[in-house]
């Protein structure tokens, strides 16, 4: 692996599809969708298992780091145009799908009236809670989407889509923990990901991937995290200077 290789992956343009252009002017309808659902009638699919699982704020920092974590991952590691290119369609597949859901069944995340506490973890739900309003829950855009990610990194390298699948899995688990989605939330959330790889994205051939991105993958992966880390430290510095204001 020469350094001139690897500059000449990270100068490579990157392509601008039109899967790409169209999921980035879909995202503000995500808010258009939930401001009509909260003047509507909304739908729990609540089952009784979601009653026996507690509130933790703690898993709010999970939530946050993760699937900030899956959401930059793809772009900097899945490199080859064809590769991008039905990453993308994948995505949009997912995202237009839970759209209609959204519309035609919409559902009210499981949120408490108040949160107790006021340490670093109950400030970051709250944090999470202003943000995220607390419809279009069914099926978990979220989840889906981190799995999406999580599974195009696994056509580009094995090693590093375990990983991601593991981020996914913590993603999944920390929606039911913050009470931002039912159980139901996250299977179908589940399910909608690997229904669209397996029409689009598994039709990628791993062996189209070129040598050298699977090489960086690993070492792009690291840093990516360690960015994470160093978001969550920023947030963690703007928590303790709102408490000193």
């Amino acid at each position: 692996m020469t350094w001139s290789a690897v500059s000449g992956t990270f100068t490579r343009p990157y392509p601008v599809t039109l899967p790409m252009v169209t999921l980035m002017l879909l995202v503000p309808c995500y808010l258009f969708i939930a401001n009509r659902a909260a003047v509507g009638t909304v739908y729990v699919p609540e089952l009784p298992w979601d009653r026996a699982i507690p509130l933790q704020p703690t898993w709010a920092l999970i939530y946050g780091a993760l699937y900030m974590f899956l959401i930059v991952l793809p772009v900097l590691v899945v490199r080859d145009e064809a590769h991008i290119r039905r990453t993308f369609w994948t995505y949009l597949s997912v995202w237009i799908t839970a759209y209609i859901c959204f519309v035609v069944y919409p559902t009210v995340a499981p949120r408490p009236p108040a949160i107790v506490g006021d340490g670093f973890a109950a400030w970051g739900l709250r944090f999470l809670y202003d943000a995220d309003p607390p419809y279009n829950c069914f099926p978990s855009l979220h989840v889906a989407h981190s799995f999406v990610s999580a599974l195009t990194c696994h056509r580009l390298d094995r090693r590093v889509g375990c990983g991601a699948l593991g981020c996914a899995s913590l993603v999944a688990i920390s929606t039911l923990f913050t009470k931002q989605h039912y159980i139901a939330d996250v299977v179908g959330g589940i399910v909608l990901a690997f229904v669209a790889y397996l029409i689009i994205l598994r039709g990628y051939p791993r062996g189209s991937v070129p040598e050298l991105d699977r090489r960086l993958a690993p070492m792009l992966a690291l840093a990516v995290l360690v960015l994470v880390g160093l978001g969550v430290v920023g947030f963690w510095i703007a928590y303790r200077l709102q408490g000193q204001a």
